[in-house]
């Protein structure tokens, strides 16, 4: 695992919510909800895949099939 999957996750963060605010501002919430819930549904999706790195790390080590 590498430190700039963490740099990575906290950038979509922050500009997922500068957009937001930026929405919210222009009276567009519909909008800010989806972009919102896009940045959140990026940010699973590269957990989701460093989850499954793990879990095939640790088969790998204790060697299970």
């Amino acid at each position: 695992m590498d430190i700039s999957i963490i740099f990575k996750l906290a950038a979509i963060g922050i500009l997922i919510t500068v957009v937001c605010q930026v929405l919210k501002k222009s009276d567009r919430d519909d909008f800010a909800t989806v972009v919102s819930i896009v940045g959140l549904v990026i940010a699973l999706s590269i957990a989701v895949t460093m989850i499954a790195d793990l879990f095939a790390l640790i088969k790998d080590i204790f060697s299970l099939k």
